[in-house]
């Protein structure tokens, strides 16, 4: 399952598992004009591992 969404500073998404666990992603800053980029807060409980992209998918790339 994928979805795509447009959020703003301040806005959150919550990911909620069949036990009542979340997840929640909140928009912190987004900067479109200098460098398109955007700063996440991920709240979740400890035995879930956050990681980056790069780091899952086992690359070196930046």
């Amino acid at each position: 399952m994928a979805l795509t969404l447009g959020r703003k500073p301040g806005e959150k998404v919550y990911l909620v598992d069949d036990q009542g666990r979340e997840i929640e992603i909140e928009v912190v800053r987004r900067e479109e004009k200098l460098s398109n980029f955007t700063q996440l807060r991920i709240s979740a409980p400890q035995d879930f591992q956050i990681l980056r992209g790069e780091i899952y998918n086992g690359s070196d790339s930046k």
